[in-house]
């Protein structure tokens, strides 16, 4: 029996992707256990065209994530001045003259990198003043 790749719907596709994979001796995995052990945890999101986010993950897949009370860093710096970029964030919380967005629900769907928060950090983040426009 041939199959015509191009007439599989996306399901199918997978469930003949994991057959093969079984046939040459591999196991196929499942590409969103990656992210399953970040669902509920506070992070730094850092995407291409979204910027820096932060915010609790309700889910998270090879195609992108959703955040829960995000906030967009616009300017930031850590609190820890020996620390830098946003991992010095993630550790320390931010320092009083970052710039940050209101909390809103967020949906991220390009290629990301999600960072998880400290408590410490969380709470710096969340308590921190919004951006005003000028």
């Amino acid at each position: 029996m041939s199959i015509n790749v191009n007439d599989l719907t996306v399901s199918e596709a997978i469930n003949q992707a994991k057959e093969l994979a079984a046939l040459f001796g591999g196991q196929a995995k499942e590409v969103s256990n990656l992210y399953a052990g970040d669902v509920g945890k506070y992070v730094i999101c850092r995407s291409q065209n979204e910027g820096v986010n932060a915010g609790k993950v309700l889910a998270a897949d090879e195609t992108g994530v959703i955040l829960e009370d995000a906030r967009r860093l616009y300017y930031h710096k850590p609190a820890d001045t020996k620390l830098s970029w946003y991992e010095g964030v993630a550790l320390t919380g931010l320092s009083s003259d970052s710039k940050v967005g209101p909390a809103v629900r967020k949906t991220i769907a390009e290629r990301y990198s999600l960072t998880i928060c400290t408590s410490e950090a969380e709470k710096s983040i969340r308590e921190a003043k919004c951006n005003e426009q000028s």
